[in-house]
């Protein structure tokens, strides 16, 4: 089977040019992923990793909706968790530490709405792109999750640590517009310039140095590489966290599209 040919159900991955191309493509869902979503992602910047061809990767979401919305919540309200995986978990933490730790750089090409989950993935994307109908925002506390590691931590580096508190205490949406104003993507461009756009970045730096720009990459990723061991310990954390009264609630509210109570859980001892 050759390094495009093998067979995804909730994303797309193809090469063109220069550019390997990850679709997250359950627009019926606004791209929010299950496990098996990020399963496929896995194995797909696994091949983009080991394909000569490939010399940046493109993430992006199906439709004109959404980029991706982060964790299924309404898979979680069914089932309690993310559903089945290859492996018997749910590796978004491996994902987040794939995404860092190929030597290529990754470009979010953001459609649409990139909240929760699905707004961790563009952040720790090496650069983003984004269509001016673009959104961009924090659900977690919303819903009864967060993301106490790279989501958190490496978006303060990107934004700063007053704007990143703002961004996760109060869940709110920003425009395409402010979120260049506070540096959280390179560029905003009209939706149908989107892809290619993406391609004319993949294109530069195809022509440079493949080398060079993996050390680049590893030493950027150097200074917050600390990061790591607080994303794992949030991500046991959240584990946890998903699967209590307090998790529930947030989930179960949001599947039954009313506004959640916490206030039952308010426990400050």
């Amino acid at each position: 089977m050759g390094l495009t040919q093998h067979k995804f159900d909730d994303i797309s991955y193809e090469v063109e040019q220069a550019a390997g191309i990850i679709t997250i493509t359950r627009p019926d869902r606004y791209n929010a992923f299950r496990s098996q979503t990020v399963d496929e992602m896995i194995t797909a910047f696994n091949l983009a990793w080991s394909d000569a061809r490939v010399r940046a990767v493109i993430l992006t979401g199906a439709g004109e909706k959404a980029f991706c919305t982060g964790g299924d919540v309404r898979q979680r309200a069914e089932t309690g968790d993310y559903g089945p995986s290859e492996l018997g978990r749910f590796r978004i933490g491996e994902l987040h530490k794939l995404m860092r730790d190929i030597p290529k750089p990754v470009i979010a090409a953001v459609n649409g709405v990139a909240v929760g989950g699905g707004h961790v993935l563009q952040v720790l994307c090496d650069v983003s792109i984004a269509s001016e109908t673009a959104r961009f925002g924090q659900a977690g506390p919303k819903v009864g999750s967060f993301d106490a590691g790279f989501g958190s931590a490496y978006l303060a580096r990107v934004v700063g640590e007053k704007k990143a508190r703002e961004i996760w205490f109060w869940c709110r949406i920003y425009s395409a517009q402010e979120a260049l104003d506070m540096k959280l993507v390179n560029k905003v461009v009209p939706g149908d310039q989107l892809m290619t756009e993406a391609m004319q970045w993949v294109s530069e730096v195809a022509a440079l140095s493949p080398t060079a720009i993996r050390f680049l990459k590893q030493s950027f990723n150097a200074d917050t590489d600390h990061q790591a061991g607080f994303s794992n310990m949030a991500m046991t954390a959240l584990d946890m966290f998903a699967v209590s009264p307090e998790g529930m609630e947030g989930a179960n509210a949001f599947a039954e599209k009313r506004p959640a109570d916490f206030a039952p859980h308010v426990n400050w001892h």
